[in-house]
């Protein structure tokens, strides 16, 4: 039995105070899939977790899937009906309102492929792609010119408050 709460004869604090407040559910899961290396999922789950915090997205729950190529097409042609790999699909479970749950699949090996164009870190191109999917359930979109503009430079701008940096636009 856990008596960590119970008040105690003679000791008015305990009497007096009430229990703490729980402490707000944020959970980030993360898979990686067979075959996949090169990813530091610790890094990617703590930086996901200070994403979450920039935001204010108290209680979200996210699930991150780090897959390849052969996977994310599949994921592809049968979600969305597109043909061929891309860096990321994100499936929001929750409705507009509700605390945010959504899945997020980000390929790996896109993500290589940009990195090294890019001149950063596979980690930080798959964290920008985890951060990509979830601006879009917090109603971000990317069709128009100024769409994509703005949802890069939040992209940006978060990646800058949790301590990573700008990784879109250094790739500009």
């Amino acid at each position: 039995m856990n008596n960590s709460f119970s008040c105690q004869e003679g000791n008015s604090e305990s009497q007096d105070s009430e229990p703490p407040e729980p402490s707000p559910i944020k959970r980030v899961d993360l898979m990686v899939d067979d075959g996949v290396n090169d990813v530091d999922a610790s890094w990617l789950v703590n930086c996901t977790e200070k994403v979450l915090d920039e935001l204010a997205l108290i209680n979200a729950t996210i699930a991150i899937r780090v897959i390849t190529d052969k996977v994310m097409s599949a994921m592809h042609v049968e979600h969305s009906n597109v043909e061929g790999t891309t860096d990321v699909l994100t499936f929001q479970h929750s409705a507009e309102g509700e605390q945010l749950s959504v899945d997020i699949a980000v390929c790996v090996d896109e993500a290589k492929r940009q990195a090294s164009e890019r001149s950063h870190s596979v980690n930080h191109e798959l964290l920008l792609y985890v951060v990509h999917g979830i601006l879009h359930c917090t109603g971000f979109d990317d069709h128009s010119t100024v769409e994509h503009e703005k949802i890069h430079k939040e992209e940006d701008r978060i990646l800058q408050a949790i301590g990573v940096g700008p990784v879109w636009s250094k790739s500009c």
